[in-house]
C-alpha cells in the first residue's frame, strides 16, 4: 500500500512539474517580447530540449532578420532539427543558412552538415537511393569548395561508404536480372548481360567484377543456346570474347574451371554449326 502511494504522489509531481513547464512555454511562446523569446530558445537549446527550442527559434527568424543575433539563431535552428534527427529539414536549414552566411565562421560546417544530414538520411542499399546521389552530390561539393577543410577525412569516407550502398544496390539489380531467367527466358538473359555491362562501367575497380564477369559467360552461352541459328554462330563468338576477357583479368577465380567447361562446350558448337555448313 505505501509502495502503492509513494508512486502516485511520484506520477502526480511528474505531471505538475511537465503542466508547469508546458505553462511557462506557453507564456513565452504568446509573448511578444522577441528578446524573451530569444533568451528562452537559447536556454532550451542549452538543455538540449531541441524541440521548444526549435519552436522559438522559428518564430524569432523573421523577426531577427539584419541583427547580429540572426546568425546565430539560423545556426542553432539547423542543429535543432539535426539533433531531432529530423535530417530533410536540417539538410534544408543547413543549405539556408550557408546560402545567407556565406561567410560566416560557422558556413564550413553548415555545408558539411547539409551534406551529413543527407547521408543520415540515405536509405538501406535496397531501397531507392535518390538521396544516396544526392548525398554524395553534396559531399562533392563541400569537398570543392573546402579542399583543406578539417572534414575532408570524414567527408571521403562518407563518399566511399555511399559508393558502396550504390554498387550493393546494382549488384542486387543486375542478379535480380540474371534470376528472372527461368521466368522470362532470352529476355531477362539480355537484360542481365546489359547490366553485368552497366555495373562494370560504374564500379570498374568492384570486387564483384569478377563474379559478374563469370556470369556474363554463363548467360551469353544460354542465350546462344536459346537464340535462332542464324544468330547462335554470333553469340557464342561473343561468349568466347566474355570468356578470354574472363581469364586474362581473373585467372586465379575460382570460377576458372567452370569457365573453361562452358568454353569446350562452346568450342564444340561451333564445330557443329560448321560441319552442318550453318
Amino acid at each position: 500500500m505505501l509502495k502503492s502511494t509513494s508512486f502516485i504522489w511520484t506520477i502526480a509531481l511528474v505531471l505538475a512539474l511537465t503542466f508547469s513547464s508546458c505553462s511557462k512555454f506557453r507564456k513565452i511562446q504568446k509573448s511578444g517580447d522577441w528578446e524573451l523569446k530569444y533568451r528562452a530558445a537559447m536556454e532550451y537549446y542549452e538543455k538540449k530540449d531541441y524541440f521548444h527550442a526549435s519552436i522559438l527559434y522559428e518564430e524569432i527568424i523573421p523577426i531577427l532578420r539584419g541583427r547580429p543575433e540572426a546568425e546565430l539563431v539560423q545556426f542553432n535552428f539547423a542543429y535543432s532539427h539535426y539533433y531531432q534527427k529530423q535530417y530533410i529539414l536540417s539538410a534544408h536549414y543547413f543549405q539556408t543558412f550557408y546560402t545567407i552566411y556565406s561567410r560566416s565562421a560557422y558556413a564550413e560546417e553548415a555545408m558539411y552538415m547539409h551534406a551529413y544530414s543527407l547521408y543520415m538520411d540515405s536509405p538501406e542499399y535496397n531501397l531507392d537511393q535518390t538521396n544516396t546521389y544526392d548525398a554524395i552530390g553534396a559531399m562533392q561539393s563541400f569537398l570543392n569548395t573546402f579542399p583543406k577543410s578539417g572534414y575532408k577525412g570524414e567527408a571521403n569516407g562518407i563518399i566511399d561508404n555511399l559508393q558502396v550502398k550504390l554498387e550493393d544496390k546494382a549488384y542486387e539489380n543486375a542478379i535480380h536480372y540474371y534470376k528472372l531467367e527461368k521466368y522470362n527466358g532470352g529476355e531477362a538473359l539480355k537484360a542481365a548481360l546489359i547490366s553485368f555491362e552497366t555495373f562494370e562501367k560504374e564500379f570498374p575497380d568492384s570486387h564483384l567484377n569478377e563474379e559478374l564477369n563469370f556470369l556474363k559467360i554463363e548467360c551469353s552461352y544460354k542465350l546462344a543456346k536459346k537464340s535462332i541459328r542464324s544468330r547462335m554462330r554470333e553469340r557464342l563468338s561473343t561468349t568466347i570474347e566474355y570468356y578470354q576477357y574472363f581469364i586474362d583479368n581473373y585467372p586465379e577465380s575460382k570460377d576458372i574451371k567452370k569457365a573453361e567447361a562452358i568454353y569446350v562446350d562452346v568450342i564444340d558448337d561451333l564445330e557443329k554449326l560448321t560441319k552442318n555448313n550453318l
